[in-house]
């Protein structure tokens, strides 16, 4: 099973990618780390970034995405940007699971990585994805999705 984690900061969606196959965690390389929406008033800009995450997702064949889930008010609300982003990737064909902040920080308490972030072939940017994407595929091992 691979899964695609996200984090949506502004106008951003920052991926990463982690697979689960044979009781064996593997980080596949990707083309792309983030992607960024400068227009997001515009409908053009939100259906480029729609077409371009679902094409990376069938590229890499992609099973599941999970979104790092954001407040919806007050003063750690995501903004607009993100929220339309977020739209554009539950439209797709994929299953979407969003995951809070608190969930995910147990969850990998719970069953921490066994691999420092610093080894793997990722940016710093990508480590809240990855945490994501981790978190989600211990939450199916262990039957807790």
């Amino acid at each position: 099973m691979r899964v695609c984690g996200v984090e949506l900061k502004g106008g951003e969606a920052i991926i990463s990618l982690l697979s689960y196959e044979g009781e064996t965690f593997n980080v596949p390389e990707c083309r792309k780390a983030s992607f960024t929406v400068s227009q997001s008033a515009t409908t053009e800009a939100i259906r480029e970034f729609h077409f371009a995450f679902h094409k990376l997702m069938q590229d890499y064949r992609v099973d599941e995405v999970v979104i790092i889930e954001r407040e919806q008010k007050g003063k750690l609300a995501g903004s607009a940007t993100s929220f339309k982003l977020e739209a554009a990737i539950q439209l797709g064909e994929l299953p979407v699971s969003l995951l809070s902040p608190v969930t995910i920080k147990e969850q990998n308490k719970r069953n921490p990585p066994q691999v420092d972030f610093d080894s793997l072939d990722l940016k710093k940017v990508q480590q809240l994805a990855f945490e994501a994407a981790y978190a989600q595929q211990n939450r199916r091992i262990f039957g807790k999705v």
